[in-house]
């Protein structure tokens, strides 16, 4: 019969080991919990109201109204630009969604005169906007996509205390 106090006792793990997985654990669950809260505020930005069908946006921190879309099903947000005459794609983005690039094209932005160029691509916005086959511009240096005035001018809108309302035009 063997002894059990000859047992081998279990080894415990070396003090800075575990120190260094305590903290690992805490800063995972910083991580998450910012990401969760991110999370939490990009859908308190947005609202719909399907009887009336108006949707609200409000504005983000960065101060500019941001809309959750898809472009050809990959998913975006959208920063409206109701200064931009056409919508417009980051390069990376329209490559992604498999856009067809057809012709070139100058433009000029507030940043000065940009080249790019252009596709066809079908938009869903939250709230039941969609516009098919959407002539975009596409731009390589683009950070974030634009949605612009060829979109948002179908819309009735109106803006107050930092919510941007719009509302199908009837």
């Amino acid at each position: 019969m063997s002894d059990p106090s000859n047992a081998a006792a279990p080894r415990e793990f070396p003090r800075g080991l575990r120190l260094t997985i305590v903290w690992l654990v805490i800063g995972t669950a910083i991580f998450l919990a910012v990401q969760a809260l991110q999370a939490r505020a990009e859908r308190a930005r947005f609202s719909f109201d399907a009887a009336s069908g108006r949707i609200e946006l409000r504005r983000a921190a960065d101060g500019h109204f941001h809309w959750p879309g898809r472009v050809n099903g990959v998913a975006v947000t959208f920063l409206v630009d109701t200064g931009a005459t056409s919508t417009a794609l980051p390069l990376a983005l329209a490559q992604e969604a498999g856009l067809v690039l057809e012709g070139s094209i100058r433009s000029s932005t507030a940043g000065g005169e940009v080249h790019g160029r252009l596709a066809r691509a079908d938009l869903e916005l939250q709230g039941g906007i969609a516009a098919e086959r959407l002539r975009v511009a596409v731009l390589p240096q683009l950070a974030s996509p634009l949605l612009g005035m060829d979109v948002i001018s179908k819309l009735r809108l109106s803006q107050a205390g930092g919510v941007l309302s719009l509302e199908p035009a009837r």
